[in-house]
């Protein structure tokens, strides 16, 4: 919920301290920026300590920084570069929670059922992600972004709560490799498998684009011609409300072929963001958002269920940094220029172009014979240890 609420409290801070869709970009990428330059570091730190114990630490710093922004703003002394940095110090707790989020799933439950989980995780999550943005504007027509800040800063206080009781069976204990060796080996694994990092790749380049078009033009869309930030929270609201609805499919189906399924029902990224272009009614442009959550989420569940029954476990959170850090690695780019391009050739023609951007990544993701080819494992061990050929890393 509380990831649900920061971007929409951020952009219209932004916005209300007078700053422009570049300066609203340039807070964006601070955070991605950190994100992604830490992630690889944060695939190892959680092999190593536990990733719970990564992930509890992160909330905590996420917490404190959310909580100081907040601060900011109600006493009305915040400015935009302060935010910029508090969100980056959150992004680089990020960096450190989000491949220990996705490792830990099999240490707590069986291989059989991971898909089921991942569903019902990334349910959890899409409740969040719509009830945050849907929050968040009920809060700012009440009062100040610092407010809605607040709470989620408190919700990461609640999932650093949860972490604290959760119990992970202990790990046997192990000679550590050198950082730069485990590293390398988690390339290895990565870098091994041509579905995995063609998927990264199309994520690469469609997270910087899409992600750029959508959370830095979107509100200043709804902002000029849609009605202020009501109208950007309902949209937001409805791509998270997709994401409960594609993890709801996900719960009902076992494609045989999970990523020709995942990567076809991702081809609908670009709907919300060519509706932004017209710009259409606020309905439509969160009905296209809801189409594109369910695809997105969808997609997600079947890819990361066929990571965990595809690499071993004891690689799992250095092959999903890798795949964080490609999937995240141009995104401050995207958001750093995504404004100067809208002021140079117009708000509409970049989004227009970053629908078909978008688009023609996905299609060509489709064209590789790994993708289409793969095959579901139902049943199979989420941590088979191979003999030194592979690992992977969101």
């Amino acid at each position: 919920m509380g990831d649900g609420i920061a971007p929409v409290a951020i952009a219209f801070a932004v916005l209300d301290l007078g700053g422009s869709a570049t300066d609203l970009g340039i807070v964006f990428a601070a955070r991605s920026l950190l994100l992604t330059g830490l992630v690889l570091a944060g695939g190892v730190f959680a092999d190593r300590i536990s990733p719970r114990l990564a992930m509890l630490r992160a909330d905590v710093v996420r917490t404190l920084a959310a909580a100081a922004m907040a601060g900011l703003l109600i006493a009305g002394v915040a400015e935009v570069w302060q935010l910029a940095l508090l969100y980056a110090i959150s992004g680089a707790a990020t960096a450190f929670f989000n491949p220990a989020s996705d490792a830990i799933l099999p240490q707590v439950v069986a291989a059989e059922r991971v898909q089921e989980a991942n569903a019902l995780l990334n349910l959890s999550r899409s409740v969040g992600h719509t009830a945050g943005p849907a929050l968040a504007g009920i809060m700012l027509a009440l009062g100040t972004p610092g407010w809605a800040l607040g709470v989620d800063a408190a919700t990461f206080a609640l999932s650093a709560a949860f972490l604290y009781r959760l119990r992970v069976p202990p790990r046997a204990a192990a000679e550590e490799p050198a950082f730069l060796s485990e590293l390398r080996h988690g390339w290895r694994e990565f870098s091994s498998r041509t579905w995995l990092w063609t998927i990264v790749l199309s994520a690469g380049i469609s997270n910087a684009v899409f992600f750029s078009a959508f959370m830095v033009l979107g509100p200043v869309v709804a902002n000029d011609s849609l009605g202020g930030s009501g109208a950007w929270a309902l949209i937001a609201a409805a791509l998270g409300a997709g994401s409960i609805a594609g993890g709801l499919v996900a719960l009902r189906i076992r494609p045989p072929r999970p990523l020709l399924v995942g990567e076809a029902a991702v081809c609908t990224i670009a709907l919300p963001v060519a509706l932004l272009a017209v710009p259409s009614t606020t309905v439509l442009i969160a009905l296209g958002a809801l189409i594109c959550g369910t695809g997105i989420s969808l997609a997600t569940i079947l890819y990361e269920t066929t990571v965990v029954q595809n690499v071993p476990q004891a690689a799992l959170s250095r092959v999903y940094a890798y795949d964080w850090f490609g999937s995240l690695a141009l995104e401050p780019l995207g958001l750093v220029l995504v404004g100067p391009l809208a002021a140079g050739l117009g708000t509409s023609p970049t989004l227009w172009a970053a629908a078909a951007v978008v688009t023609s990544c996905q299609l060509a993701v489709l064209c590789v014979p790994s993708v289409r080819r793969m095959r579901a494992r139902p049943g199979a061990p989420a941590a088979t240890p191979r003999l030194r050929p592979i690992e992977p890393g969101d």
